[in-house]
């Protein structure tokens, strides 16, 4: 499976995360292949450095905003520090088996991840190719 982002909305995810050094994160919006825009949200975690927690705030408007005929929520980008692009333990641990995007970010690269049912209560992540035009 492939999913499109524009070279524009990468580097701007790219871009918020190389000027922060904690977490950054936001919405995903769009259809099934394709991510048609981002909704940049404050990480509220305890620890910001580690984790990464959306404002509920961001998350409640975009959900109003999809019911009334904007883009639907496919899912969030967050970038991990570290460097590493794919999903920590902490990731899977707060991850739900819904399928949706994880695209994490880090240093300089990007991965696109889709979070579906694992074994047991774990959750499985499979690659998604990410084109980006």
């Amino acid at each position: 499976m492939r999913v499109e982002i524009s070279r524009i909305l990468l580097e701007q995810i790219m871009t918020l995360a190389a000027a922060d050094g904690r977490e950054v994160c936001g919405l995903l919006l769009g259809s099934d292949d394709r991510i048609e825009a981002i909704a940049p949200a404050a990480n509220v975690a305890v620890d910001p450095a580690r984790h990464f927690e959306l404002d509920p705030a961001v998350l409640i408007a975009a959900h109003r905003a999809a019911r009334s005929g904007g883009p639907r929520i496919i899912g969030h980008y967050h970038s991990h520090p570290s460097g590493i692009t794919a999903p920590s333990a902490t990731d899977a641990a707060c991850a739900a088996p819904d399928g949706n995007l994880w695209l994490i970010v880090g240093a300089g690269e990007a991965a696109l991840w889709r979070a579906g049912p694992g074994t047991g209560v774990n959750v499985h992540f499979t690659k998604i190719h990410l084109d980006s035009e």
